[in-house]
């Protein structure tokens, strides 16, 4: 048995798909010990992982800080955790032994402290990986046009912070990517390589297991059988972008005179009663089931998620995608170049456009054969279990 050092980040899309890894690592007789934030704590102990936690709004703070406006402000305030982060985690770990180390892809600490600690480093990556060269050509682009007066402060910034952490922690940072993508000898993808932009320039230390997709506990208000055999359209915007009334007011008026089912899911910071007549083929919830409820959809309308986008997929689901910001846009790209769904602007959207959207993905049937397609594939990728097969053949590389 290993004892396994676990870094993550503070949100549900890099946390959900590490839940299935901690539970077949902990099954298979490693000790996990995980850091996160406090409102994780439930479902990773559920897991198996001894949760300990940092200061979720202290991070937040460190971390805009930085500024939003550019990338190398971004990268900046990751570098600016770094004083919230490494003591905190160093003093709860202290005189504890590990064996090697998994950190998130975008937790900007995670390889400092592997290099800190002299631990072997797995990246464990919820997003699309990213090359040095596409994100040194995303950061060129980042600062096009920008005069001297508004890039060299930035710059100045990230000088200096690099500069401290070396002399403070005794951690190196090589580049700006170092401190944003966190790179490291074995990188796990929650993708499939087929879906990954650029998947066959990864060389074999990106291994791309697709997504890492558990069970969850059906809420006792949701009914199942209600949808078994009809086929559902399926709305959600996810769990953190997710109040949007005006857009749940949309779909009601562009499905609400046809025949089509619908389960839309609106979360908890919009109001049911907001919503005015609900018609009665419409399922409304602040909370769905997703990985049940599309097991039974035929059109999963989503804000295009990482995590939303997969499970579509993985269910040979096809998609319209909404996206709305982050890495969104690119996921939305994807789904289209494969032709698994199409793409629609939420901040333009009219009730025809949606309607008639609903109508061609439906109608067409490339739309499910490209979902069903990129379904065998992720399925095919081997989950959860496949990543820890890859993180054992790592840690047996490395084993001392």
């Amino acid at each position: 048995m290993a004892r396994v050092l676990f870094m993550n980040s503070g949100s549900e899309g890099h946390i959900n798909p590490t839940i299935g890894v901690v539970q077949e690592l902990t099954s298979r007789g490693e000790e996990v010990v995980y850091f996160c934030i406090e409102a994780f704590r439930e479902r990773l102990e559920k897991a198996g992982a001894d949760v300990r936690t940092i200061d979720d709004q202290k991070f937040i703070k460190a971390f805009i800080s930085g500024g939003r406006n550019y990338l190398l402000e971004r990268v900046n305030g990751l570098l600016l955790t770094a004083d919230v982060v490494i003591p905190s985690v160093l003093e709860q770990i202290q005189g504890e032994h590990f064996d090697y180390i998994i950190h998130d892809s975008m937790f900007g600490c995670g390889r400092l402290l592997a290099d800190m600690l002299k631990l072997p480093a797995i990246s464990s990556c919820s997003t699309f990986a990213e090359s040095k060269q596409s994100f040194d050509h995303m950061m060129e682009q980042s600062f096009i046009s920008v005069p001297e007066d508004i890039t060299k402060p930035i710059n100045d910034k990230y000088q200096s912070l690099t500069t401290m952490i070396q002399q403070k922690y005794g951690a190196e940072i090589h580049s700006p990517y170092e401190a944003f993508c966190n790179p490291a000898p074995l990188t796990i993808v929650y993708t499939a390589r087929e879906f990954q932009p650029d998947g066959d320039t990864f060389d074999p230390s990106y291994k791309f297991v697709g997504p890492s997709i558990t069970s969850r506990s059906v809420e006792e208000d949701f009914d199942l059988t209600a949808i078994q055999g009809k086929n559902p359209i399926y709305i959600s915007l996810g769990t953190v972008m997710n109040q949007a009334p005006d857009f749940y007011k949309l779909c009601l008026q562009a499905f609400g005179n046809t025949d089509h089912p619908v389960v839309m899911s609106i979360g908890n910071k919009t109001a049911l009663s907001d919503l005015g007549d609900i018609p009665d083929h419409f399922i409304v919830k602040s909370y769905v089931p997703q990985t049940e409820v599309l097991q039974y959809a035929q059109l999963f309308i989503t804000h295009g998620g990482m995590n939303s986008a997969h499970e579509g997929l993985y269910y040979g689901v096809p998609l319209i995608v909404l996206p709305l910001s982050a890495d969104q846009p690119v996921i939305a790209g994807q789904v289209a170049r494969i032709g698994a769904g199409i793409t629609l602007d939420m901040q333009s959207l009219t009730t025809h456009q949606l309607r008639e959207a609903a109508d061609l993905v439906l109608s067409r049937a490339s739309f499910k054969e490209a979902a069903a397609s990129m379904g065998e594939s992720l399925r095919k990728s081997g989950g959860y279990p496949q990543a820890v097969d890859d993180i054992f053949e790592f840690r047996d590389q490395h084993w001392i």
